[in-house]
């Protein structure tokens, strides 16, 4: 590639990362009093998970991962960021949770794993950062014991092809190409004072759920919602408790969809 998108992104993870524990988004002071990450979208795909062993891909700082533990999982959570997997372990030590993290790119996830897993989990904001969907499915199969599942939710492509105020469509929904940007604040709070490049990618559903076909996983589920678990996007309003929507936009389109695979 023309630049080190894996460079420039784990740079721009680890300058997020302490604003975002500190961010109501978060909720940290919930989180370390029992609250869990999760929400009930991919709660409903998890069902129950006792004893289970799940990985955890692009687990940022392991709020999620951690909150699969306490529902009763073993689980594995890999990021790029160092200072992500660094406050990771830091939580599951203070919090006496029990996970294991590994840093590294999930493409070059074998070079440090080598075990099979009931569940492989991720969600939100993660598949943008791939440039690649056939070696992320590869890596999902790779990992997936027989008879085991893939639970997957992220934010619907059609919400990538807008302007960050939404007045306009700006990118397509394909993968064209690499979107380079320079991005003042970050999601939780567009006014930190942080100023990150990033390089992100557009990945349309058919891409998704065509390379999860294409390793030979059976899609069992899938949804789209019109409304996002998280107040992340600019002009957005919770029009019910926990469901945040483009308020201009209204009901008109689509903001999270989720999926659950699995393996023969």
């Amino acid at each position: 590639m023309e630049k080190d998108y894996l460079a420039i992104n784990k740079n721009a993870w680890n300058n997020r990362t302490p604003v975002h524990v500190d961010s109501e988004l978060y909720d940290m002071p919930a989180f370390t009093a029992g609250k869990s990450s999760l929400n009930s979208i991919e709660i409903e795909l998890l069902g129950d998970i006792k004893g289970k062993k799940i990985l955890h891909l692009q687990c940022h700082f392991g709020q999620d991962t951690l909150s699969l533990a306490r529902m009763g999982a073993t689980v594995t959570g890999v990021d790029l960021s160092d200072v992500s997997i660094d406050k990771a372990n830091e939580l599951s030590a203070s919090l006496n949770i029990p996970a294991r993290f590994i840093c590294c790119d999930i493409y070059s996830l074998p070079d440090h794993l080598d075990e099979e897993f009931d569940i492989v989990f991720t969600t939100y904001g993660t598949i943008g950062w791939l440039p690649d969907l056939e070696k992320w499915a590869g890596i999902i199969d790779r990992y997936l014991k027989p008879g085991g599942q893939f639970i997957f939710a992220e934010f619907h492509p059609v919400v990538w092809m807008f302007d960050d105020n939404f007045d306009c469509v700006t990118y397509s929904y394909f993968n064209k190409q690499a979107i380079h940007e320079t991005i003042n604040g970050t999601y939780t709070d567009n006014d930190a004072d942080i100023t990150t490049e990033i390089i992100s990618w557009n990945h349309s559903i058919s891409d998704v759920i065509g390379n999860l076909l294409k390793k030979g996983l059976h899609i069992k589920d899938v949804k789209e919602y019109d409304y996002s678990p998280y107040n992340c996007f600019s002009g957005m309003e919770e029009t019910e408790k926990g469901k945040f929507r483009i308020a201009k936009l209204a009901y008109k389109m689509p903001m999270v969809y989720a999926l659950l695979a699995e393996k023969p």
